[in-house]
């Protein structure tokens, strides 16, 4: 059975135009004509652009299809096998180029403007999720104290940042041991280490005032991404996150009542 090259094109999802570019260029020239001159293909037209289809989608060229097809010798898993090579190496490629540009989104995202050595010196195994930092830029990225604190972090330095993260370091160690020690949420140590977790906030990145600490604090028993901005997964208990929301909250409290 013969087929025009209209009724081609539309089972075999390719343009008549390319068709007749595989005609004119010796790729594939149909084996019969109708009786007004037009181009008809049979089965083993078919079968070759299968062929060259399934080469076209692993991206070899039109003179490698030609050769390929041209040389009953040729062994086409040789061909493959070089292409799965190729191809290999375009993927690495770009999951390179995928991790440049995450790079580049996290730098705008949370404003740390370090070489990628300068962060891995200074942060070590804290890593920023860009996930989150995507999904706070979108929910706060239109307040003054967002764009401030993504400001501040801009500027600072890789000696700030080693005593930003020194701070914090000390600041989780005393959570820890007052939590551990099994101090009530509103006591005044809990309450203390909450007042110092705001003033670590204000002199780095932006005003803090209480209501404002109250959202953050929510926010880390609502999202681990943030609790884990804060609190490294190692270094989390379980209900701790609630702990601290609580603790800001009763600091909050103190604060307001002075």
């Amino acid at each position: 059975m013969s087929y025009s090259v209209g009724q081609v094109s539309g089972f075999a999802g390719v343009t008549v135009r390319t068709l007749h570019h595989y005609d004119k260029a010796g790729l594939l020239t149909p084996g019969e004509r109708s009786p007004a001159g037009y181009r008809l293909y049979g089965d083993a037209d078919l079968a070759r652009l299968q062929q060259i289809l399934f080469y076209r989608e692993l991206g070899f060229s039109l003179e490698e299809i030609r050769a390929l097809l041209a040389d009953p010798e040729a062994d086409p898993l040789a061909y493959l096998r070089e292409r799965h090579r190729a191809l290999k190496e375009q993927v690495d490629r770009l999951n390179r180029l995928v991790e440049v540009a995450e790079r580049a989104i996290e730098v705008q995202r949370t404003g740390v403007r370090l070489t990628p050595e300068e962060r891995f010196e200074v942060f070590g195994d804290v890593a920023f999720d860009l996930s989150y930092a995507t999904d706070a830029h979108l929910k706060w990225g239109e307040s003054a104290s967002h764009r401030e604190a993504m400001a501040r972090a801009a500027a600072h330095t890789k000696e700030d940042w080693r005593a930003i993260m020194a701070e914090a370091a000390q600041w989780r160690r005393t959570l820890l041991r007052v939590f551990e020690e099994g101090a009530a949420a509103d006591s005044a140590p809990a309450m203390d280490v909450a007042e110092e977790h705001r003033g670590h906030i204000g002199r780095w990145f932006t005003p803090c005032p209480p209501e404002t600490h109250c959202r953050i604090a929510d926010e880390y028993t609502e999202d681990a991404r943030a609790f884990a901005l804060v609190v490294p997964p190692p270094e989390q208990r379980p209900g701790l996150d609630r702990y601290l929301r609580d603790a800001v909250r009763a600091n909050a409290e103190r604060m307001r009542s002075r």
